[in-house]
């Protein structure tokens, strides 16, 4: 038998909860879970409380932001009128910008407390 695996406050996790969702709206929320540096479980119980997700910065983290920023980049190639902007993207794109700027206010902050 797997051992079982608690959570921060000791209790263990033991339903499963499954619902439906589009490609899309799975693809998004993949998204957000990796910006956000937690687990997709982690990131959709926060979510879900209405708890705050606060990003720690960390090398998994970057590498997501620069991911994302070159698919943004793509797109952007690709779109030749902004009127052609799906709501999906533009809301992507706001969360990478809130997060890379979330991040620099970090190293900001870090750099004047040392």
């Amino acid at each position: 038998m797997a051992k079982k695996v608690y959570d921060r406050k000791g209790r263990w996790r033991s339903l499963a909860v499954a619902f439906r969702m589009s490609p899309e709206e799975n693809a998004d929320l993949n998204i957000r879970a990796k910006l956000s540096g937690l687990t997709k479980q982690e990131y959709f119980i926060r979510r879900i409380q209405e708890r705050n997700v606060v990003v720690q910065g960390s090398p998994r983290v970057y590498k997501a932001l620069r991911n994302q920023m070159l698919e943004i980049l793509e797109e952007l190639k690709r779109i030749d009128c902004a009127c052609h902007v799906s709501d999906e993207f533009l809301s992507i794109l706001r969360l990478v910008v809130e997060t890379a700027n979330g991040m620099s206010e970090a190293a900001k902050f870090c750099k004047h407390k040392s």
